[in-house]
């Protein structure tokens, strides 16, 4: 996502529905990329769900919507994450592991998780609706809605600047706006 662009809690886009246990490595982004450490998405956004979903770049746009069942993106790499991110897509697992949730809030993807047959709802291609700070989840296609557990409140600022990096440029700004103005208050 463009920091120029607005960000918002809803998207809208296609489904992309993807099974059960599918591991990071391997399953989101190939074993290469993590182990020599790839950070930059331009590097990893072609190799983006390649060995899972061959060809997904190049049919997702920005506002999709990656649906899966339980355990996605088993491992505590970040790589695949970072991809999701620049191509400002969303995430809705059955569920996750921690350390998987730990990794994609971290970079500032837009997840649910602890959806319980949320794999059922919808097929790929179909045309979804999700709100990420209430839970809404709509697919348009099959006139299905549902409501899921939201990001929780705690994360969200974390989501919303794109991740750890956003939120420490963040709290850094504010931090100097506040020693600037305490600094201005000395000197009267």
């Amino acid at each position: 996502m463009n920091s120029t662009e607005a960000f918002s809690w809803q998207l809208r886009g296609r489904c992309y529905r993807l099974g059960d246990d599918v591991p990071h490595a391997g399953g989101v982004v190939p074993n290469w990329l993590i182990s020599g450490r790839y950070m930059d998405p331009k590097d990893i956004v072609p190799h983006l769900f390649e060995e899972t979903d061959p060809g997904f770049h190049q049919r997702c746009r920005a506002g999709d919507i990656i649906v899966t069942g339980r355990n996605f993106g088993m491992g505590p790499k970040m790589t695949g994450y970072i991809a999701l991110r620049a191509l400002d897509l969303g995430l809705v697992c059955e569920t996750m592991p921690f350390l998987a949730y730990r990794a994609a809030l971290g970079v500032g993807v837009r997840v649910l998780k602890g959806c319980p047959g949320v794999g059922d709802l919808c097929a790929t291609g179909d045309e979804l609706e999700v709100d990420f700070a209430t839970g809404g989840f709509v697919n348009h296609t099959r006139s299905v809605t549902r409501a899921f557990p939201p990001l929780p409140h705690a994360v969200r600022d974390l989501v919303r600047l794109g991740g750890n990096g956003g939120w420490l440029r963040d709290w850094r700004m504010r931090q100097q706006g506040v020693a600037s103005v305490a600094t201005a208050v000395d000197r009267q």
